[in-house]
């Protein structure tokens, strides 16, 4: 299974950019998915994921500015990144949970997802 991520770029702090995950694999966004991202120096952290059902659930310091959503017609996931601030430079991963069930106190955790994609850099200028 591929994850293909696309959409990073340079961006001026206040700017937006929008991601875009397509899991090779048809059914795979009818599960969880997620968004990590990994600065220069720290640890992968986690950013966003949703559901099979629609619901999303983000890290507080996105909350507000980034949405996740999925397009099941495209098999694709996004993360819309609004007001984007210096530190939410990194470079951007997408997950999978694959065939697992991710239930709700693992969904931060990146050993909880499956599938990795090769990560997108986002950088914002200040």
């Amino acid at each position: 299974v591929q994850l293909q991520a696309s959409g990073g770029g340079l961006v001026q702090a206040g700017g937006s950019l929008r991601l875009s995950c397509a899991p090779s694999e048809r059914t795979f966004t009818r599960k969880t998915m997620g968004w990590f991202r990994q600065a220069p120096g720290k640890e992968r952290e986690f950013v966003a994921a949703i559901r099979w059902t629609g619901t999303s659930h983000y890290t507080d310091s996105v909350k507000g500015r980034f949405t996740m959503s999925r397009d099941n017609t495209k098999n694709t996931v996004y993360l819309q990144m609004n007001s984007l601030k210096p530190e939410d430079t990194a470079v951007y991963y997408c997950a999978s949970a694959g065939d697992r069930e991710i239930i709700l106190s693992s969904i931060r955790d990146s050993d909880a997802y499956a599938y990795w994609g090769q990560g997108t850099q986002v950088t914002v200028s200040s």
